[in-house]
């Protein structure tokens, strides 16, 4: 069996009780920069180190590329080589394919080797 292509995303709890409420998912970036910052599997633990070394109160968010609505477009903004996963629109609930605590102390979390 082929493993689903996925992405993922780091969230706050409060973006992640509107998505349960609204069915879909928002954050500051889409309003500010126009996309959802996302990562592929890869990217995860760089992320982590450069963005959420110390920030407890987030989810992980897996999604189903294929179950998405907005535009998904792999690019650097800021100019770099590496190309991470953007997404031009919110996030429907059809593409969610699960939403994982994600603290500090958490398994998945520790599983990274930051």
């Amino acid at each position: 069996m082929t493993e689903k292509p996925c992405i993922f995303h780091i969230a706050n709890s409060t973006d992640v009780d509107a998505l349960r409420e609204n069915g879909e998912y928002r954050c500051e970036s889409l309003t500010t920069e126009g996309f959802i910052h996302c990562c592929d599997k890869h990217q995860l633990t760089g992320v982590v180190a450069r963005y959420y070394t110390d920030i407890d109160d987030v989810f992980l968010l897996l999604l189903d590329v294929d179950k998405l609505d907005a535009a998904l477009i792999h690019e650097n903004t800021t100019g770099g080589s590496e190309l991470f996963p953007h997404l031009y629109g919110s996030i429907n609930t059809e593409a969610v394919l699960d939403i994982v605590p994600f603290g500090i102390h958490s398994t998945e979390r520790q599983g990274l080797s930051l």
